[in-house]
């Protein structure tokens, strides 16, 4: 293992504090994050438990040097499958920004995150050691 993969880094930190936050409120606010899951899925409520837990673990791998390059991997993997979610919630709201229920700055935040993804699934991978 390289001292890339064992030195936990500020951006790894970053994805770590990130994740952490996330998972956190996945547990402990469920209902916001349900609209996020596509109507097609099942078990909405669970989806988003699961996800929050995954979140949890992932941040934990992340910082310690022996499941870091595990929890590289399992982040890389995850933040991509939770992507759908997040393009659903940028759809929903600008429904509401536009029909003046919700915010226009709401609206246009989830929209401007979503290119984030690629920037964090990087650093996910640069804790496996492969780049």
């Amino acid at each position: 293992m390289g001292d890339d993969v064992t030195r936990l880094t500020v951006d790894l930190k970053g994805l770590a504090a990130l994740l952490a936050i996330s998972g956190s409120l996945h547990l402990v606010r469920p209902r916001v994050f349900e609209t996020m899951v596509p109507r097609q899925l099942p078990a909405r409520r669970g989806l988003v438990y699961a996800s929050g837990v995954a979140e949890l673990a992932c941040a934990a791998g992340l910082l310690h040097p022996m499941t870091r390059k595990a929890a590289g991997w399992a982040s890389a993997a995850l933040l991509p499958a939770v992507f759908p979610g997040n393009v659903q919630m940028a759809l929903t709201e600008g429904k509401r920004a536009r029909a003046g229920t919700g915010s226009r700055a709401r609206g246009a935040g989830t929209l401007a995150r979503l290119p984030l993804q690629l920037p964090l699934i990087r650093t996910a991978l640069r804790a496996t050691g492969r780049i």
